[in-house]
């Protein structure tokens, strides 16, 4: 104030009174232009890590539907006959229940080759397509070849370095457009590692005949292993082998999440504002009353 009477020239009057700023209103601006500062500095809340698995393995399993697989020569888990698809699907279930942390896909084959299920982490929903799938419903013949050169179509999208497929099958082509040592041969130079799985009885003859004879050579040529299974039990064998030759493998991706807390200095600074405005509003209230209280005792006085 001195140096504003300087500079002006002015002088104050005698009785004149110089009004200070409050000690409650350098505390409520000091607050104020702190919160503000804080708000624009933008704090921020460092979460705890999070830690997720990303695939590193994409597994195809190609299920034979031709009518072959309606031979009844599997045994359950309670000793009865079943036909070879019912077997596939009561221990493929389990086996898909085992396989979180990869990417499964589904391909279904008969007369034609069907991707019922493209590559996805949503293990129930292959298992359930899986459960709904039947005998005969992509027509009586075997397509082995061509079912494995759509598993390689497949295989060309995936990113991941390791590509596994599983076939279940007679192995008994019945006119493929690619014959399945062909096709073997391409998956070799495609990176793809195809494991088969004859099913049934080697004995079986005609159209439950097997090929083994085509299912090594198509394991050798992709270095994957060959397997025969003739009941549930041995079935279930050659998924814990297959766990053993492909362990599970995955890639770690970790973050910490950020929060951010700007509004918090915001919302302490709103209610600041309110309080003290709401502190001024009441102070001159009751000031304006004891002002209005000596006015109108004066005006009593006169009256009487």
């Amino acid at each position: 104030m001195q140096r504003l009477l300087h500079l002006s020239g002015l002088q104050p009057g005698a009785g004149v009174a110089v009004a200070k700023r409050p000690l409650l209103q350098w505390l409520v601006l000091s607050f104020t232009w702190l919160l503000i500062v804080t708000a624009m500095a933008r704090p921020q809340w460092l979460g705890e890590p999070i830690i997720k698995d990303l695939p590193m393995r994409d597994l195809l399993v190609a299920v034979d539907l031709s009518g072959s697989m309606e031979a009844q020569d599997f045994t359950d888990r309670e000793g009865n006959n079943v036909d070879r698809l019912t077997a596939v699907k009561l221990v493929l279930d389990d086996f898909f229940a085992r396989r979180e942390g990869d990417r499964v896909g589904l391909i279904l084959f008969g007369s034609a080759a069907f991707t019922q299920v493209p590559f996805t982490a949503d293990l129930d929903v292959v298992r359930e397509l899986l459960d709904e799938a039947q005998i005969r419903m992509l027509g009586p013949r075997t397509m082995l070849g061509d079912a494995m050169g759509l598993a390689i179509n497949q295989f060309e999208r995936s990113k991941v370095d390791e590509r596994v497929l599983i076939v279940l099958t007679d192995g008994n082509d019945t006119g493929s457009l690619v014959p399945p040592e062909r096709a073997a041969e391409i998956a070799r130079d495609n990176g793809v590692v195809i494991h088969t799985i004859a099913i049934g009885d080697p004995a079986a003859a005609g159209e439950a005949a097997l090929d083994e004879k085509t299912l090594k050579n198509i394991a050798n040529t992709t270095g994957g292993g060959y397997f025969h299974a003739n009941d549930t039990e041995e079935l279930e064998a050659i998924y814990v082998h297959l766990d053993e030759v492909n362990p599970r493998q995955v890639e770690t991706q970790s973050y910490r999440p950020l929060t951010d807390l700007y509004y918090f200095p915001l919302a302490a600074l709103t209610l600041l504002t309110m309080l003290y405005i709401l502190f001024l509003e009441v102070r001159s209230y009751y000031s304006s009353r004891e002002l209005d209280g000596p006015q109108e005792d004066r005006l009593s006085e006169q009256l009487n």
